[in-house]
């Protein structure tokens, strides 16, 4: 039996692309016949992850096609015209409300995409949705075949390669406490409210700090923009946006992370904070979307944005060793519901269960 998978795009650090490229690897395992399709493929990524849409082989009743649906695409309305048995696996689509300011093309993307999802309601076979927030959204579309959920299939193996040793010399000894996010810069993850929080402890708990944004601004410059003029209306010091940066270089900042920080107002999954659990960083996050799934009770859970109350929060996790410990342990159980056997054993299952 043949397996394919198909997504609009495929890029080298994108949580849906490594979801892909790890649930290729199982497939192969379990004996299909398979591969990854997509009409956008990034060059960063080694020659052969993934081939063009143009590529892919005629297909049969016989075979079945993995569709990862997180963006406007004409997929979307060309993937009921494929003979195979369907399969949607969803890793939502953020509402273009957030990009309206920033990006016309993006926001009308966003709108595509959530046109598009709706008019696929009644296409698939079943779907996979990477937390109970998304298989509720699908609900709420009005999908109506079987939906399983299963989280991001992540394989920590590659979380133990070594740090990059720049970033441990600049950041990690001299004695200022890290406050760290990662993912993209992008309004719905709220960096601002990150930096305003940051202000308050900066300025009330502890000036010898620092915040570190890690990840990419490419199509949200004037977003970044604007943060950078924040920042600075602020006065405050020691703010560091770097960009995208390597694996090893993102392994090292969590390293050297004594607080992550999350105060995203949506989220489908979260691939971060599974990430913060596994580096034992103890985590703050904005009650939001898919974030209290994620955490799965573990970390610390904000119901509001009050940022001196966030920022004390942080300094009570960071001063009292005790309740530090004890987040760093329940994140570290909660870690273990991602574990990469555990979670390709339930793909391997809920597969199985649908091509019955």
């Amino acid at each position: 039996m043949r397996v394919f998978q198909l997504m609009p795009t495929i890029a080298a650090g994108d949580a849906v692309s490594n979801d892909a490229i790890a649930i290729g690897k199982v497939l192969e395992k379990m004996g299909f016949k398979t591969g990854i399709f997509a009409e956008n493929i990034d060059k960063r990524l080694p020659s052969g992850t993934a081939s063009h849409i143009s590529r892919m082989p005629r297909l049969t009743s016989a075979d079945t096609v993995l569709y990862h649906l997180s963006v406007g695409s004409e997929l979307n309305f060309s993937l009921e015209k494929l003979k195979a048995k369907k399969g949607i696996i969803y890793h939502n689509i953020t509402p273009s409300y957030f990009f309206r300011p920033y990006n016309g093309e993006l926001t009308e993307l966003l709108d595509a995409g959530r046109k598009g999802a709706a008019h696929l309601a009644d296409k698939a076979d079943f779907c996979m949705a990477d937390s109970e927030y998304n298989k509720k959204e699908l609900m709420d579309l009005g999908y109506k075949c079987d939906i399983a959920v299963r989280p991001v299939l992540i394989q920590f193996s590659d979380y133990s390669g070594r740090p990059d040793p720049e970033v441990i010399k600049q950041y990690d000894s001299d004695g200022f406490v890290n406050f760290l996010f990662v993912g993209r810069v992008a309004p719905n993850k709220k960096h601002e409210d990150i930096i305003r929080t940051f202000n308050c402890y900066q300025k009330y708990c502890n000036p010898k700090s620092r915040l570190i944004f890690v990840g990419s601004w490419e199509g949200t410059e004037l977003y970044y923009k604007r943060l950078l003029r924040y920042v600075q209306a602020l006065e405050l010091q020691n703010v560091i946006f770097t960009g995208h940066v390597s694996f090893a270089k993102m392994i090292a900042y969590y390293q050297i992370a004594d607080i992550f920080l999350c105060m995203s107002e949506h989220e489908g999954f979260c691939v971060p904070l599974v990430e913060a659990m596994y580096f034992g960083v103890p985590i703050i996050a904005y009650d939001a979307c898919a974030v209290p799934d994620t955490l799965g009770g573990a970390g610390f859970l904000l119901h509001d944005k009050d940022p001196l109350q966030a920022a004390m929060a942080a300094d009570r996790i960071l001063t009292d060793t005790v309740l530090r410990r004890e987040i760093i342990g329940t994140q570290r159980k909660r870690q273990q519901d991602f574990a990469y056997n555990t979670v390709k054993k339930q793909f391997e299952e809920q597969l199985h269960n649908f091509l019955k």
